[in-house]
């Protein structure tokens, strides 16, 4: 059968069918097992080389126990440590076999508990007479200790650390291999024979030591294959008798390695291989990595004091470690405890992060630093525009639902991000609010990646068929550069937990904000309420001694007409227009203090209507000027229809009243929709307003002409803001002068659009004036 190689991907890799760790069945040729069952040690299961130990075959073995196998002194010395309930006091025990007449073996008994609850009784040829003592195992550590206690810094110390792994155990190469965050691996320091290729600073990708591998050291602290080329022995039976599936082998010392690994190491030209398992905070932080060209076994004593300096070692680089993280931890702290003391002292929190020594971008180390907060954004550093910032937050809303989002490559998931790449590669953020976020940045650094191997090209599928296809390892381990686009540098652990921190005080800050400014709010709405309560009040007790002032002023005229001169006469016009005056300023004041949010009464309603009756309440001076007011079709939307209709007769009246008296007003009234309003537009040919004024129009009591010249009490255009504010909406005027005036205000979409919503409509009121 043929066979063919393709590349793939890691992402393809579990798809491939892969027997699982704990499934494997076979051994490493070199020792035997024995799976018994508990307390009789009865035999279940035997590997197949047991036959060269004692001289029977494993299917002799089966339902023996081991008193039926070792003499009674062997028999009794194992079943005595068997029974204790940690069997490392045990292990290893030295067994003397006998072979074939007078011949001995001696091997080292090493027993565990599998998984599935059976006892796996591990038989190797002992490779000394005697066990080493615990002086034994100090002094072989005592010499390494003593260099890595000797070391400057950790690169120092990752270097001792492999040196004096190869001077205790022989092999031709020992590497210290570290796990980065996406799990590839990197050789941190290495001693080597001099002939061979280095391995120092190449990268390997994370499929070269795949998650179940990853587990299986994590639980199996060492691991040893003394001869990659050696052929695997099966063991007999093949299923447990008991549970109807393979024993559980995880923790076995002589359970047989994938056969895709054991082409990996030839690949690398290694014939034995020894591992030692590195753990941080019950992960997996790195391995030692033993390599020999060919053949090597260790002895399980030498093995265990390996692994008790791999243990010793990597406590001493986890204390280094996390003591350069405390120094860092420490210095966020203070940066974090000076922000939420200048936030706490500013009337705006917000000004206190970005304006003050520390200030945000040293909370994380930073290049830039952003806040949206109230939809509005503040800024320090570098940092991508305001429209790109919201953009990016409206992404985050949508996609992280967590209290911290970081990435060191942001343009990889968020595609936007690759115009900013050299400010925002990287991000931190934190949400405040859905609509409020704390955000820093970290440029692109290009680097150069030296793998060992194309990584792209890890393994290779081999086969035509499908139940035939296997995965390969890659073949060549040759230096590879990688040039890495689109990434920061990373953001530390210390970093993100201080982000996380700062959130929680800045809610709290926010909270209490929040708390306050309802107690204020209360406290203006009972201002407002009794505010509005005089002005009602007041209004409706000025109206009868105004009443009674113009009624005495006009009787007096009419009694004592003939005794009054032409001064006199004038003096009482002048007095019952001002009262006319205040009693048109006071009907103002009571339709200003009536529009109020709690006042409106909402329902659908159509402006078509509202804009109608404007114009009948105008009648009469539209007629008087010979105005032409025309309008579009008008939609429909949930309003207050008599505030509606209030606010466009203000306008036309406004339009009507300060027009250019060489030719008739004219007067459109226009709509359009967008994304969350409807635009109306009032459009005029008056003689304009000054644009300096655009905002003061708006104010009450503010007028930009005399009586004389334009009557008027200056409130109309503020009952128009009141009305559209309390819609939620916005107005404003844009203007020249002498060349008309357009009031625009929005209100927000509600309702349907009439059936005729895209087409003009125009109606002309021209009158005569009769």
């Amino acid at each position: 059968m043929s066979s063919q190689s393709l590349s793939i991907s890691d992402n393809h890799l579990s798809s491939l069918k892969q027997p699982s760790l704990h499934t494997l069945n076979q051994v490493q040729p070199h020792g035997a097992i024995l799976v018994l069952q508990e307390p009789d040690m009865t035999v279940l299961q035997a590997s197949r080389n047991v036959s060269k130990l004692v001289g029977r075959p494993a299917e002799d073995l089966i339902g023996k126990t081991l008193e039926d196998i070792f003499d009674s002194y062997q028999a009794d010395k194992l079943l005595q440590g068997l029974a204790a309930e940690n069997l490392d006091l045990m292990n290893p025990s030295k067994v003397w076999i006998r072979r074939v007449g007078d011949d001995y073996g001696v091997f080292d008994a090493i027993a565990h508990r599998s998984a599935d609850g059976f006892l796996v009784l591990e038989l190797e040829p002992s490779l000394l007479q005697e066990n080493i003592p615990f002086l034994g195992f100090y002094h072989l550590t005592r010499g390494s200790i003593h260099q890595l206690e000797a070391g400057a810094n950790l690169t120092q110390f990752f270097q001792t650390i492999v040196q004096e792994v190869r001077s205790v155990t022989g092999f031709d190469r020992v590497m210290l291999y570290r796990f980065d965050q996406d799990n590839h691996g990197e050789v941190v320091a290495e001693d080597k024979a001099p002939e061979m290729e280095p391995y120092m600073g190449l990268h390997f990708p994370e499929s070269d030591i795949p998650l179940p591998a990853r587990k299986m050291f994590i639980s199996n602290w060492i691991r040893t294959i003394p001869d990659a080329t050696a052929e695997p022995v099966d063991i007999y039976p093949p299923i447990n008798p008991q549970t109807h599936q393979p024993t559980d082998l995880t923790q076995s010392i002589l359970r047989s390695p994938f056969p895709c690994h054991l082409e990996y190491l030839h690949n690398m030209g290694v014939g034995s291989s020894l591992t030692i398992s590195l753990m941080k905070d019950q992960k997996l932080w790195g391995l030692i990595a033993c390599h020999h060209r060919t053949p090597r076994q260790i002895p399980y004593e030498l093995r265990k004091a390996c692994e008790f300096l791999g243990r010793v070692i990597f406590s001493e680089i986890a204390n280094r470690e996390e003591e350069a993280d405390h120094h860092y931890r420490m210095k966020l702290s203070h940066v974090q405890t000076s922000l939420i003391n200048a936030m706490s002292r500013h009337d705006n929190f917000i000004d206190a992060l970005v304006q003050g020594d520390p200030n945000l971008l040293d909370l994380a180390n930073a290049s830039g630093a952003a806040v949206c907060f109230n939809g509005r954004w503040t800024m320090i550093g570098r940092t991508p525009s305001e429209e790109e910032l919201t953009y990016l937050t409206q992404w985050l809303a949508k996609h992280v639902s967590e209290d911290v989002f970081y990435t060191d490559s942001l343009p990889q998931i968020y595609f936007e991000a690759e115009r900013f790449k050299h400010i925002a590669s990287g991000l931190l953020a934190i949400p405040i609010s859905k609509r409020s976020f704390v955000l820093w940045f970290r440029p692109e650094v290009i680097q150069t990646v030296n793998w060992g191997g194309d990584p792209n090209k890890a393994y290779v599928l081999k086969g035509t068929d499908v139940e035939d296809v296997r995965l390969c390892p890659r073949q060549s381990f040759a230096l590879w550069k990688e040039t890495v686009r689109l990434k920061s540098l990373p953001w530390q652990a210390a970093e993100v937990k201080a982000a996380l921190e700062f959130r929680k005080a800045i809610v709290n800050i926010v909270l209490r904000q929040a708390e306050e400014l309802a107690f204020l709010a209360q406290d203006l709405e009972r201002s407002n309420a009794e505010l509005k309560k005089f002005a009602y009040v007041a209004s409706h007790d000025l109206q009868e001694p105004l009443n009674q002032v113009a009624n005495y002023v006009q009787l007096l005229e009419m009694r004592y007409d003939s005794a009054l001169d032409e001064d006199a006469k004038e003096f009482i016009n002048f007095a019952v227009d001002g009262v006319g005056l205040m009693q048109t300023l006071i009907d103002d004041v009571l339709a200003y203090s009536k529009v109020d949010l709690k006042g409106i009464e909402c329902q659908l309603t159509n402006v078509e209507d509202a804009v109608t009756q404007a114009i009948a309440n105008l009648r009469s001076r539209i007629g008087e000027t010979q105005a032409t007011v025309t309008y579009d079709a008008m939609p429909q939307l949930v309003a207050d229809r008599t505030q509606l209709m209030q606010l466009f007769q203000n306008l036309i009246g406004n339009a009507v009243k300060f027009r250019q008296f060489e030719q008739p007003p004219r007067i459109h009234i226009s709509v359009e929709r967008t994304e969350e309003s409807w635009k109306f537009g009032v459009h005029d040919n008056g003689i304009g307003i000054d644009p300096k004024f655009s905002d003061r129009i708006f104010v009450i009591f503010q007028r930009l002409h005399t009586r004389d010249e334009y009557p008027g009490s200056g409130m109309g255009l503020a009952i128009c803001k009141k009305i559209v504010e309390c819609h939620r909406g916005q107005i404003w005027v844009e203007s020249e002068l002498g060349q008309g005036a357009t009031f625009y205000f929005t209100l927000p979409v509600g309702g349907l659009d009439p059936s005729h919503a895209n087409r003009w409509k125009t109606q002309n009121y021209l009158f005569s004036g009769r």
